[in-house]
């Protein structure tokens, strides 16, 4: 996933490295750069890394004062100790990344068991709150995760279906539409995107 800082142009991406890993998914090789996050300068075209804190770095987003960037970890898909969660990092001077930590668990008590699946696409809204696509448990846990600024879990969205991205969109901004296995489906929230990414 990618995201433009407005201040400089710059590109931030994320590689999971998942398109290298199986012919399914794209072509089979190896990973040519780590699995990291990454910065383009607008104005050099040099290619930063800004962080490889985290397993497979998937969905970003800048919280509403660009302040701070906002992380989905989908690497317990390979890797058995990561964690299933979304980071948070502070952004210094609009170029580098510090103080890395959890910003919220994908863990869910359902049904009396606490469960987990992934976040994947991510963005923010305009009070800062983070809304993640989630997938990969089922009824219930499907679909969209909201959480507030503090990382508590708000609301969800529920789709019969694995979420895979999210993206605020129509004239004002509150239309949330949503990418799944089979289907794309929209409804207006009560909120506005932050940005446009």
């Amino acid at each position: 996933d990618a995201v433009v800082h407005p201040d400089d142009g710059a590109v931030w991406f994320t590689d999971p490295g998942y398109g290298s890993l199986m012919n399914y998914e794209g072509k089979k090789g190896p990973l040519h750069i780590k699995e990291a996050v990454y910065r383009i300068d607008a104005k050099s075209g040099k290619l930063t890394m800004v962080t490889d804190e985290i397993h497979k770095p998937n969905g970003l987003c800048f919280s509403p004062d660009y302040k701070k960037l906002y992380i989905a970890d989908t690497g317990a898909s390979h890797y058995p100790d990561a964690p299933k969660n979304i980071k948070v990092w502070d952004v210094v001077e609009g170029k580098q990344l510090a103080n890395g930590r959890e910003f919220a668990s994908m863990n869910l008590e359902l049904n009396g068991e606490t469960v987990a699946g992934f976040a994947d696409g991510i963005r923010a809204d305009v009070d800062g709150n983070i809304w993640a696509s989630a997938g990969w448990v089922g009824d219930g846990y499907d679909g969209v995760h909201i959480f507030a600024p503090d990382g508590d879990r708000i609301g969800q969205i529920l789709l019969p279906e694995i979420c895979s991205n999210v993206c605020f969109g129509g004239t004002k901004r509150n239309r949330l539409f949503m990418t799944a296995s089979t289907s794309l489906y929209a409804v207006y929230v009560e909120t506005q995107g932050a940005h446009i990414t």
